[in-house]
């Protein structure tokens, strides 16, 4: 009975939550933490604490379809990885090599358009894994819905030291003006694989840190970073719905303070050379609090520039 009750508590504010929420984040990365520690609770090999690890990853594949996420990058085996015993790396190689092909023929996947991608140092990973990722990837390949990345054998500082090299490379050919290096030339030379921008980043297990996971696509557009206690086995759609929550008010929050800071430039110079502040004041003019906009109604500060429509 009590679990019951419990089951009913937890339902309801799962709705409720759906509910409050008005916005979802495109992007979303996981850092799928506290897969030993939960088989160790429960007395089981670290093996087991993986394999229920995955069903959370399906489960959560199912929750993005559902609420319209379009893109799910899963940190799945680091670089460090590469540094457990070798017994526990195999098992491991084991379950990545099962699972790409479950989900590879997996009809969920087939019916939802879901389309897998690999990113990261691949080609360190066992020949039987890589042959895993080629029939995962071939499958899924036409496929546009929601694009599911998985992390293998990645690194942030690996992915950006290759960008770096890549680009000293071509410097050193003659193939690259030094004076032509922008974001877009080093964004051509990462792993090949997220499509967009993080938006929001979480971690289970308890830690609070991104340890090394997309840093130039999570970090550089500041994405919102949501920690919680339950290991990844134990996550529910309702931890997830908490996540999106969290990226909701760090949006609202952004998108404030960049009106605020225009509106601030505004006012303090009003000359020519702000009129990229006047363009981010029209397009977060809504995001201001209710007397900030009256206070620029009062002052007419709008007349001064072409209003633009709030961004989405």
């Amino acid at each position: 009975m009590l679990a019951w009750v419990r089951q009913q508590a937890l339902s309801g504010y799962e709705r409720l939550l759906r509910w409050e929420l008005s916005g979802m984040p495109d992007h979303v990365a996981v850092i799928q933490d506290g897969n030993r520690r939960y088989a160790r609770n429960k007395g089981e090999g670290a093996t087991e604490g993986h394999r229920a690890g995955a069903e959370t990853t399906e489960a959560m594949l199912n929750w993005c379809d559902e609420l319209g996420v379009q893109e799910l990058t899963l940190y799945t085996f680091s670089t460090e990885n590469f540094d457990r015993p070798v017994n526990q790396r195999e098992a491991l190689f084991d379950l990545i090599e099962e699972k790409l092909y479950e989900f590879a023929d997996a009809d969920r996947v087939h019916e939802g358009e879901v389309r897998i991608r690999a990113i990261g140092e691949t080609q360190d990973l066992p020949g039987r894994v890589r042959t895993a990722i080629q029939y995962a990837e071939g499958r899924t390949r036409d496929y546009d819905e929601l694009q599911l990345n998985i992390a293998l054998a990645y690194g942030g500082r690996a992915e950006l030291l290759g960008a770096a090299r890549d680009v000293a490379r071509d410097v050193v050919y003659d193939d690259l003006d030094p004076d032509e290096i922008d974001a877009e030339t080093v964004e051509e030379r990462l792993y090949e694989g997220p499509s967009r921008d993080v938006d929001l980043i979480l971690r289970t297990g308890g830690a609070e840190r991104t340890s090394n996971f997309l840093p130039w696509h999570a970090n550089g557009n500041e994405a919102a970073v949501f920690f919680c206690t339950p290991y990844w086995p134990e996550f529910r759609k309702v931890d997830f719905l908490r996540a999106i929550r969290t990226y909701e008010s760090r949006e609202e929050s952004w998108r404030t303070a960049r009106a605020k800071r225009a509106l601030a430039l505004v006012r303090a110079m009003g000359s020519a050379e702000l009129d990229e502040a006047r363009s981010i004041l029209g397009r977060f003019r809504d995001a201001l609090p209710s007397s900030e906009r009256e206070r620029l109604d009062e002052e007419d500060i709008e007349a001064e520039f072409e209003a633009e429509p709030a961004a989405d």
